[in-house]
């Protein structure tokens, strides 16, 4: 799923983004591909997919107006992380925020923002790397993931 559904999508779009000689590709990937995580290694693995398709899929339409990248997102507010959260929170007799607080002092300890990315910073960057100013950003995974991944590279 995570892998396949964007690697369709772009064979969709891409002829008629080539045919009009501008569009951009953007698949939202994770931090997990640079720095896999052993509790999910099997999405790790996909993440790392998602980003090598994007760099061929770039090399593919070098000289046009198309930019393909990939985003790698952090941990992220979403409604099923809340969910999750919610549940665990629950189970263990504890507030929300401990579990968050848990979560980034043991699963997450390298990331800076130590706190969950809200999924409007994501689609803040997304929108940047979607917009025109971006141009020069190709073929990139650009890091959107408060600091998780430790390496400067």
């Amino acid at each position: 799923m995570n892998v396949l559904s964007g690697v369709r999508l772009a064979r969709h779009y891409l002829p008629g983004m080539l045919k009009k000689n501008w569009g951009r590709v953007i698949f939202i990937s994770s931090e997990s591909a640079q720095q896999i995580p052993v509790e999910m290694i099997h999405y790790g693995m996909t993440k790392t997919a998602q980003v090598a398709v994007a760099r061929g899929l770039a090399q593919s339409v070098v000289g046009t107006g198309i930019t393909v990248n990939s985003v790698l997102v952090g941990p992220t507010a979403s409604e099923g992380v809340g969910q999750f959260l919610e549940s665990m929170a629950g189970k263990q007799g504890v507030t929300k925020a401990e579990i968050e607080k848990q979560f980034f002092s043991t699963a997450r300890p390298s990331s800076l923002l130590k706190r969950f990315e809200t999924p409007e910073e994501v689609a803040a960057v997304v929108a940047f790397v979607a917009s025109t100013q971006a141009t020069a950003i190709n073929g990139s995974a650009v890091r959107a993931e408060g600091g998780v991944v430790s390496s400067i590279f």
